[in-house]
């Protein structure tokens, strides 16, 4: 046993040294032999070979394990001259061991990573570990089909399409989205626009980066209008009322205005009115009312009234702007005003004096019995022709003599009927020839 071991370690040293130093493809074909190596001492028991287990064939573990040192084994400048001069089948032998498993677990799958695909081998699983051997990363908003986790089979197809932000601004609405398209017309799709008649402000050709757009889409409604009289409906994708107003051949002038502010966003089957406007002004004269000044005066009897001077009103000049809306006027609005004439106050004197209860001579007749003939019991009463008045139907010239203010049907009950006395006193019943017997009667 020590013969085999000194004399045939130093030739199998040999040989590889001869492997070694053979250039090209040249290998050498010479190895060692039993007749190289003297046995005389050695019992033939010795170099009996043990008996042959035979082997099971790897996992799938241990196959991708055995591709990883495949792959780097290739990758060492040094393996790769030894690959150059090893027999294909000793290398293999070499390399992988169990040859059958690590074919079986190899598989040919279609790798398409945002649109751009190549095919591969492989002895990933499934999805995920496939993604992770060739250094895709996908986040949150990427997809990928068939779904990580699913399990690989030879001639599978992967397809990984990553996710873009896009600013949307859809018919007045600012939205913040993800799409995996990367092209504007497949966004729209995407998010189920319709395109048709629709403004974009980036044409559907245009490529989205993986940075995102932004994308300004006013898709087409139907907006009438409703101007002069006349109904008009049309489809649109203006920005603005006013601007879908130009393409109804609609012109405002002046104060005309719409029942929405003109620069709102058209809505799908709106109706919007058109309100024709007309501005104007009007002068008016207004009367301004005089003002009563009053003072108390003891010399006169109480409810006298004597008037100092006579009030007049004064004048005001107004200015109204006035608003015609679709033919209508509208409530007249005060935009500015003038004093023309400055009113002039009515100045009173109001008696205080205590008035006597009595007239001597006179209390004791019967004065309801002439007031209810002569005028009803009316202090107020004025005969048709409005020379008399009062409850004893008083001329004013005479009412004046007797120390009244005014006119009588003005004056109080009491003092009408206080004067009268004054009257009976001095001239008897004839002022009232009709109705002067009630007086005694």
């Amino acid at each position: 046993m020590n013969g085999l071991s000194t004399s045939q370690d130093g030739r199998l040293g040999a040989f590889h040294e001869q492997l070694t130093l053979g250039g090209g493809d040249r290998v050498w074909a010479h190895a060692p032999t039993m007749v190289d190596t003297p046995l005389v001492d050695a019992p033939l028991t010795e170099l009996t070979p043990p008996p042959t287990v035979p082997r099971q064939g790897p996992t799938r573990a241990e196959a991708r394990r055995a591709a990883k040192r495949r792959r780097a084994f290739v990758a060492d400048p040094e393996n790769l001259k030894l690959s150059r001069l090893v027999p294909r089948a000793l290398v293999v032998a070499f390399l992988a061991g169990g040859t059958t498993a690590f074919v079986a677990h190899d598989k040919a799958v279609r790798l398409e990573v945002d649109g751009t695909p190549r095919t591969l081998h492989t002895f990933a699983d499934d999805v995920t570990e496939l993604l992770e051997e060739e250094g895709v990363t996908v986040g949150a908003h990427d997809r990928v089909s068939p779904g990580p986790g699913a399990g690989l089979d030879h001639g599978d197809e992967v397809v990984v399409q990553y996710g873009r932000p896009v600013t949307l601004t859809l018919d007045g609405v600012r939205h913040r989205v993800w799409t995996t398209a990367d092209t504007v017309a497949g966004a729209l799709r995407e998010f189920g626009i319709r395109a048709e008649g629709a403004h974009l402000s980036a044409a559907r050709s245009t490529r989205i980066a993986r940075t995102g757009l932004t994308l300004t889409v006013r898709t087409e409604r139907a907006v009438t209008f409703m101007a002069d009289g006349q109904e008009r409906t049309l489809r649109t994708n203006a920005a603005t009322v006013r601007e879908a107003l130009a393409e109804a051949g609609i012109t405002l002038h002046g104060q005309d205005t719409t029942s929405v502010a003109p620069a709102s966003f058209p809505r799908d089957g709106q109706t919007i009115s058109v309100m024709r406007i007309t501005d104007t002004r009007e002068v008016r004269e207004e009367t301004v009312p005089y003002a009563v000044e009053r003072s108390e005066d003891p010399a006169l009897f109480r409810g006298t009234e004597v008037v100092e001077r006579a009030g007049r009103n004064g004048v005001r000049r107004v200015t109204y702007a006035v608003r015609t809306v679709n033919g209508v006027r509208q409530k007249p609005r005060r935009a500015a005003e003038e004093l023309v004439h400055v009113p002039v106050s009515r100045v009173v004197r109001t008696g205080t004096r205590q008035r006597p209860d009595s007239v001597a001579g006179a209390d004791g007749l019967n004065w309801s019995g002439l007031a209810a003939c002569e005028s009803g019991g009316r202090a107020d009463a004025v005969d048709p022709s409005g020379t008399y008045g009062g409850l004893y139907q008083f001329d004013t010239q005479t009412w004046q003599s007797l120390g009244g203010s005014g006119r009588p049907q003005d004056a109080p009950a009491a003092e009408q009927t206080y004067r009268a006395k004054k009257l009976y006193v001095q001239r008897g019943a004839s002022p009232w020839p009709h109705c002067g017997r009630r007086l005694t009667g």
